[in-house]
């Protein structure tokens, strides 16, 4: 057997029904019994992202919310789409729909969870995440070490390096014929250049790019979907259609049944918005606030912005241009969806750019979360080594073949959020009472069940 043959079938386990159903399930059970706080409190979170930092912490709300989408917009949005539209077919969006609808909750309870059992470390930073309400809400001392160990693991081998790196080079060579070796050369020095600063400086940066990138890329599918505005509806009914009945071959689309199109909308949309992942809350964790409840409302909006947004606009980008059945794949389809749809430069130079900024912020991202579950693992001593290791594989990213990245993504995926959802069912008792204290707190006159 192959080692990609190996990881396809490690991975089919760990992306199995099990985790499908925790992952999903999890979000169902707190959007019921939160009262669709995604839907009836988003307009708060929203205002929430432009109140003024009070409290205890490192961040102010707005930039723990930057530095957590700097890793969450990603390639996931822009190859990520592309690669569950071609192997699931149309429906696959619909599926990261769902699961980022469900999501918003899971990721308001995880980031809500941080920052009520955070710490300071021994550096008198902040330290929070899975690994701490693990360990000091759920008593789990030994779950919160396994967690922290599959953290380093992604962010080694999962979304942290390989994937960011691979799109990068990949996107550079097609656009301008920018050598591999160039590419990797100059992203691990600027790698090395902000993330040796600390999570200050990751923000820094994260603040100035991840929105003006953000608005850029929107506004460029904005500008195509007006240009296809009659294929839109036609576009939407393909996506309910699809999701749940197969679809045939066409053109380079090898045809797709409902559960390829369940397993991997629902695996990319995690890749993407990283809910339930439990990556988001370790960024959460450094907000200044007092308030873990407005924490993790601000927190929640990321999975808004990545994937009812900008992943939805690619996903129809791709489908109204027909490109999603041709025989292109990854940042190549993506780019020809935009070629169509404006200009071959255009298009060619946009996605370039955009992947590009996406993905460099996302390493950005990674490299923090990895080294906040480095420290809990082995203490302040290790943190140069994990630094040495984490550029290294930076450099060889780019030479490592993309179905084997993306298996190795999507297994270490899976691997971390398993411990960090059980934690979230287990503390989901804790979860409630703190939001019904909350806006009970704030609406003085609305009882408990009525407040949210």
């Amino acid at each position: 057997m192959s080692f990609q043959a190996f990881l396809a079938s490690i991975n089919g386990i760990v992306w199995g029904p099990i985790t499908l159903c925790l992952l999903v399930g999890t979000g169902i059970y707190l959007t019921a019994r939160l009262k669709l706080i995604q839907v009836f409190r988003l307009p708060m979170a929203l205002g929430l992202l432009f109140k003024p930092a009070k409290g205890h912490g490192d961040l102010s709300s707005f930039a723990a919310l930057c530095t957590a989408l700097s890793a969450t917009i990603g390639t996931g949005n822009i190859v990520g789409v592309a690669t569950a539209i071609k192997m699931g077919g149309p429906g696959a969006l619909f599926w990261m729909w769902l699961a980022a609808f469900f999501g918003m909750a899971t990721k308001y309870a995880e980031c809500m969870l941080a920052v009520k059992y955070r710490t300071t470390d021994a550096r008198g930073q902040i330290a929070g995440g899975p690994m701490y309400y693990i360990e000091r809400g759920l008593g789990l001392p030994w779950m919160a070490k396994l967690f922290a160990l599959f953290g380093v693991g992604v962010a080694f081998f999962g979304i942290g390096t390989f994937a960011q790196v691979n799109a990068i080079s990949d996107a550079l060579t097609i656009a301008f014929e920018v050598p591999t070796w160039l590419t990797a050369t100059v992203l691990t020095v600027l790698v090395a250049a902000v993330t040796l600063g600390g999570v200050k400086r990751i923000s820094n940066v994260a603040q100035k790019l991840v929105p003006a990138m953000s608005i850029g890329y929107v506004l460029a599918c904005v500008w195509i979907l007006v240009g296809f505005s009659e294929q839109i509806l036609p576009a939407l009914a393909l996506v309910i259609e699809s999701a749940f009945t197969p679809l045939s071959a066409a053109g380079g689309f090898l045809g797709a049944t409902v559960a390829q199109a369940i397993q991997i909308g629902i695996a990319r949309g995690v890749f993407s918005n990283e809910s339930g992942l439990g990556s988001a809350p370790i960024a959460a964790a450094a907000a200044k606030t007092n308030e873990p409840v407005e924490q993790g409302l601000v927190s929640m909006t990321g999975t808004f912005f990545d994937t009812i947004i900008i992943c939805t606009m690619t996903g129809l980008v791709l489908i109204i241009t027909g490109v999603w059945s041709g025989e292109t794949a990854g940042a190549a389809m993506t780019s020809a969806a935009f070629a169509l749809g404006g200009s071959a430069v255009v298009g060619q130079y946009l996605v370039t750019i955009a992947l590009v900024c996406f993905a460099f912020t996302t390493i950005l991202g990674w490299h923090y979360y990895g080294e906040r579950c480095w420290y809990y693992l082995v203490g302040e001593r290790g943190l140069r080594l994990y630094q040495v290791v984490f550029l290294v594989l930076i450099a060889g990213g780019a030479f490592i073949k993309l179905d084997v990245i993306w298996l190795l993504a999507d297994t270490v995926n899976g691997l971390m959020a398993i411990p960090n959802l059980i934690a979230i069912v287990g503390l989901r008792h804790i979860i409630i009472a703190e939001t019904q204290s909350y806006f009970a707190r704030i609406l003085p006159n609305q009882t408990l069940e009525t407040a949210y």
